[in-house]
């Protein structure tokens, strides 16, 4: 396996590069077997392209984006996302994913216009996944240079110590759910290798304490496990150029005293504060099995009786 990088003068350069939704390097990758990412640097805005795969194949594909470069063929530059219309994001084999409802829509351009996007919803609403969609899309329009990912561990502390491993096999079982929605829209191998790179952290939120996450595009996700201290931690660790979106299910609050989980204590402090979108999806907006609608509906009533 051969990694290889080269240098681009600037933006334009990489957008030239990239073609439409990717589709030169999406196309580099099926043609050769390579795999090809861009990389900003987070400090003074410089772009490259990184080539890995078998040594003759990564030159052959090296090659082609050489000609690619004297050519100096325009291609449409991705547009960001406008509100009001669906696709969010491209996966890396050319499928649309879309905002399916009028709530996921709301909630979609929520997060390109606010700094602080919080979706409140049932399982199967979309929340995480239009999330961490959303966050690829920013940071592949470069207006973020990388994505952090954080959920609460429940059995957070002493506990993950006596488990064997290291910090990600420590805590997969309670990230995998991030791991698997990258998975889709990026493939594994790329989120992998983003992983590696630190363009992608998905870190516990216990782990986020004395940190400020300047550039990039937050994710907590199953806030409901917060507590009301832990919630407000979170908030305090953004910096400048970044922007945030916090989710969860005040349904399926594992806390044992459910009244004080930081999900909920945040929907009351901080509606209406300026920069911050509060949204609440529905059991109309589930768009997993139909019969995830009528379990949801079938639980809301029997609370309601009891």
């Amino acid at each position: 396996m051969v990694t290889k990088k080269i240098f681009l003068k600037n933006a334009d350069e990489a957008l030239h590069l990239l073609g439409q939704q990717d589709e030169n390097l999406r196309r580099l990758e099926q043609l050769y077997g390579v795999q090809v990412f861009v990389r900003q640097s987070s400090h003074g805005g410089d772009f490259s392209l990184v080539v890995r795969g078998a040594g003759s194949r990564v030159d052959k594909a090296l090659a082609e984006l050489d000609a690619l470069r004297e050519k100096k063929v325009i291609h449409p530059v991705p547009e960001r996302h406008e509100a009001g219309t669906d696709t969010v994001y491209v996966t890396w084999h050319g499928k649309h994913i879309k905002a399916r409802t009028a709530q996921q829509r709301k909630y979609v351009d929520h997060m390109s216009a606010a700094d602080l996007t919080v979706a409140i919803g049932p399982a199967g609403t979309g929340k995480t996944f239009l999330a961490v969609a959303a966050a690829l899309r920013t940071l592949q329009l470069g207006e973020v240079s990388r994505i952090v990912l954080t959920r609460p561990v429940v059995e957070a502390g002493e506990r993950l110590g006596f488990l064997p491993g290291d910090l990600y096999e420590k805590i997969n079982p309670y990230l995998r759910p991030l791991y698997d929605a990258f998975h889709v829209l990026l493939g594994p191998e790329k989120f992998r290798f983003l992983r590696q790179e630190e363009t992608i952290e998905i870190v516990p939120l216990a782990y986020m304490r004395g940190r400020t996450i300047d550039d990039a595009f937050i994710i907590l996700d199953e806030a409901q496990n917060t507590t009301a201290e832990q919630m407000k931690m979170f908030l305090t660790r953004i910096g400048m150029g970044s922007r945030v979106a916090v989710t969860g299910d005040t349904t399926q609050i594992d806390l044992e005293d459910k009244r004080k989980s930081g999900l909920v204590v945040a929907e009351k402090i901080l509606s209406g504060v300026e920069g911050i979108a509060v949204i609440r999806l529905g059991e109309e907006d589930v768009v997993r099995h139909q019969l995830v609608k009528r379990i949801i509906r079938a639980y809301n009533e029997w609370e309601k009786k009891i």
